[in-house]
């Protein structure tokens, strides 16, 4: 049973920084202006329930599907570091005049159609997520027996769970928090959190260049 919880809590504690759900819920609230509060919480559950097999499918899978078509973590992370940084660029830089209060209503289907793409993948689990679980995942091979591979597996399962659960539960309460901060608190908070979004795919990106760089050099 210890070996468990401290298995829950290490995957939970390398993974929810990462996924930050309460700053990635201020820029789904920008990035979803104009919604009705009904759409945003079916829009959270769905991207709750996207983030939740993203997560699992790279701690069950990703390893396998990175060497069949031999893609490097690195490369995962230049790659998503551009998508990640792109992404925070563009909310950073959106005019201040979409306020909530004059734009038109977002067409339920359009956003619905975004629920994977972009809202779930890159901005919620993006490729720092995927990088970080696929690395927990292939940690299974260090687990010796049957019983223990199983009890690391289960515990890790666990707290992906209750990752997606804070996502959702983020999401779908982030109108209270606008409420809470007022139409010029949000407005800042969603700019800063764009601002920390785009630093964290300039992170990510430079992590990504730097181990290549290393590999590179060390194989000269």
């Amino acid at each position: 049973m210890p070996a468990a919880v401290n298995t829950f809590l290490i995957v939970l504690a390398a993974i929810f920084p990462v996924v930050n759900p309460p700053g990635s819920a201020l820029v789904f609230l920008g990035l979803t202006r104009g919604a009705a509060a009904e759409t945003r919480r079916v829009l959270a559950r769905r991207i709750a329930v996207n983030s939740l097999f993203v997560l699992m499918g790279s701690f069950l899978l990703g390893s396998l599907v990175l060497q069949f078509y031999g893609i490097s973590i690195p490369i995962l992370r230049v790659a998503g570091g551009l998508i990640v940084a792109v992404s925070g660029w563009k909310l950073l830089n959106e005019g201040s005049q979409k306020d909530i209060e004059t734009a038109d209503a977002v067409p339920r289907t359009d956003l619905m159609s975004q629920a994977f793409y972009p809202l779930t993948l890159p901005l919620t689990t993006g490729p720092g997520t995927i990088a970080v679980t696929i690395s927990i995942g292939l940690s299974r091979a260090t687990f010796t027996g049957s019983s223990g591979e199983l009890i690391f597996v289960l515990a890790s399962l666990l707290a992906i769970f209750v990752i997606a659960l804070s996502i959702w539960f983020c999401f779908a309460y982030a109108v209270r928090v606008q409420k809470l901060l007022g139409k010029g608190g949000t407005e800042i908070a969603v700019r800063l959190s764009a601002f920390i979004l785009f630093c964290l795919g300039v992170q990510i990106l430079w992590s990504g260049v730097s181990e290549l760089l290393t590999s590179t050099f060390a194989s000269r």
